[in-house]
């Protein structure tokens, strides 16, 4: 099994006066590429990274990040791929 995490911040940013990526960065403690990275599923925040966000938008961590877990995929020789 694979775990994706999906976040919300994206819309977040848009439901608090379309706040830049750079600006949630500047108040989390991150970079904006972190920011950037985490809302496109490519990095999992740290703990306390996901915490500080969520805290910036005054929500619970659970209502910015779900985890999904999946099989993982096959190749054609049925091995599993990285």
């Amino acid at each position: 099994m694979e775990i994706v995490i999906r976040n919300h911040i994206r819309r977040l940013r848009f439901e608090n006066d379309e706040m830049t990526q750079r600006e949630l960065a500047h108040r989390t403690g991150c970079t904006r590429q972190t920011i950037h990275a985490i809302e496109a599923a490519k990095y999992g925040p740290s703990l306390e990274l996901a915490f500080k966000i969520a805290e910036v938008f005054g929500v619970g961590v659970d209502e910015v990040f779900q985890y999904e877990t999946t099989p993982r995929a096959r190749d054609r020789s049925g091995r599993r791929t990285p």
